[in-house]
């Protein structure tokens, strides 16, 4: 029987901290197929972010030739050989939820693969810790140093690491604000303090936050910050290949020389010999052996150092892996395991991320450099002329997309005999008007359409605007409605 808590230790209970003091975390630098994996992924990520504002495109006269660019002053989004207006801030909505599928997928079939091995937290705060190990030494070093005095080598080995962090902080922060305006020339008006304000004040507030989250907090911001482990949590199945300790290989844990004598009296002894390496290299502190946790952000490094001990002590790897509880079971009772990486969750993601990209470069691909908008007069809707004709203004937006002057026609459908006008633009066809948009730039004209009075006319007649480039022949049309007084 239980014996029942007293109401003064419960409300000591609720009176505690909501969540647990950090506890300061000196991974050991491990090595094997994992991290060099990890290696790898960071240097193609902080090869890309670092140095992608500087890759050239050309795009013709007069266009900017940078090849990722967000030109906020002319409103441009610009990668490659895509060029994006605001008016298509549909590709962007396209683009978050591909990366919402991606991370679904991810997750279906290597649990948190994200978190361990492309998110930038990960990234830079493995970066971070390189530069630790190399300046303070290794784990064992670094924990006995923390435990002693401060003393003058010492200190100076952490200032030296506290300015190398500031350092990429530094330059994290100034390569963020070249991709939105040409690198090379903000480059120089940064050196020369001729750069506006704000990429100073951006520059200082992003060093400060990749100081602070990769030097300080670390894998406080996986465990407290980061909303995504919660969301997997609810988005996993039994199915996802998650990093597990194979408890059904690894318990009872033994050291080696017992394990020896265990089994030779006919006992069980388990592969694990309890050196806690697999904790020792976790970047978050955790322990692998206490099944999952939120703090698992899935990198791996624990296979790799328990890989090797199993290595060293001549017994089979993979007491750590990739696997999943279903296996787990399979083994206890003797069955062979069984991997299901093509289910009804993974198709489903597949074939979402596939059908959105085949929708967005369809979409890409169809679309037209030429736009029209048109917006109809508010006041007076309509106006009756001495002659009985009915005249309804319109403002009408068109949209140039090329990098290149054009000349385009406009013509209207709608009410039988109708007439259009261009306020304030001069047309060599007075019956047709045709007009020159400016190259890459969005122009308003005001239009007034004349129709003769019918009695017998409906009150309000759907009115088509079609403007076609003369040169290359591309059409964009708009619809509004021609009204009565």
């Amino acid at each position: 029987m239980n014996k029942p808590v007293p109401s003064d230790e419960l409300i000591a209970d609720e009176d505690g901290p909501l969540y647990a003091p950090r506890k300061k975390v000196f991974p050991q630098s491990v090595s094997g197929r994992f991290r060099s994996i990890k290696w790898r992924l960071m240097a193609v990520c902080l090869g890309v972010y670092y140095l992608l504002p500087f890759v050239r495109w050309h795009r013709g006269l007069g266009a900017p030739d940078q090849a990722v660019l967000i030109d906020f002053p002319n409103r441009r989004f610009y990668f490659f050989f895509i060029e994006l207006w605001p008016q298509e801030i549909y590709y962007f909505t396209g683009l978050l939820v591909l990366a919402a599928l991606a991370l679904f997928l991810m997750n279906a079939l290597g649990g948190r693969i994200w978190c361990g091995y492309l998110c930038p937290q990960t990234v830079w705060t493995d970066l971070f810790y390189a530069v630790e190990r190399l300046v303070e030494g290794d784990r064992r070093v670094q924990i006995k140093a923390d435990a002693g005095p401060m003393t003058a080598k010492r200190a100076g080995r952490r200032a030296l690491k506290h300015a190398i962090w500031l350092m990429i902080a530094w330059w994290t922060g100034g390569a963020w604000v070249l991709y939105f305006a040409d690198a090379p020339t903000l480059v120089r008006d940064l050196a020369t303090f001729q750069a506006p304000a704000v990429a100073y004040v951006w520059i200082a507030m992003l060093t400060a936050s990749t100081y602070l989250l990769a030097g300080y907090m670390r894998e406080q911001v996986c465990v407290y910050m980061c909303p995504w482990p919660r969301i997997q949590a609810a988005l996993t199945d039994e199915w996802a290949l998650n990093v597990t300790y194979k408890y059904d290989r690894g318990e009872p844990r033994c050291s080696v020389k017992k394990a020896f004598d265990t089994r030779s009296l006919g006992e069980k002894a388990g592969d694990c010999i309890d050196c806690n390496q697999c904790v020792a290299v976790c970047p978050t502190g955790i322990d692998i052996r206490d099944g999952a946790q939120l703090g698992c952000i899935q990198c791996g490094l624990c296979i790799d150092a328990c890989d090797a001990v199993m290595t060293k002590v001549s017994r089979k790897t993979g007491l750590i892996g990739y696997d999943n509880d279903i296996n787990v079971q399979r083994r206890v009772a003797g069955k062979q395991e069984i991997f299901k990486p093509v289910r009804a969750r993974t198709v489903v993601y597949a074939s979402l991320i596939t059908v959105v990209c085949a929708v967005m470069l369809y979409a890409l691909m169809s679309r037209t450099l030429l736009d029209i908008n048109v917006l109809h007069d508010r006041n007076p809707i309509a106006v009756r002329l001495s002659d009985g004709a009915i005249r309804n203004g319109y403002t009408l937006r068109f949209l140039n997309k090329r990098g290149f002057d054009r000349v385009i026609a406009i013509d209207v459908d709608g009410p039988a005999e109708a007439k259009l006008h261009v306020i304030g633009a001069d047309s060599v066809t007075p019956d047709r008007p045709m007009i020159v948009l400016a190259r890459d730039t969005t122009t308003e004209l005001r239009v007034l359409v004349t129709a003769p009075f019918d009695e017998k006319a409906e009150k309000s007649v759907p009115v088509t605007f079609r403007v076609t480039d003369i040169g290359l022949g591309e059409v964009a049309s708009a619809t509004d409605h021609f009204v009565l007084p």
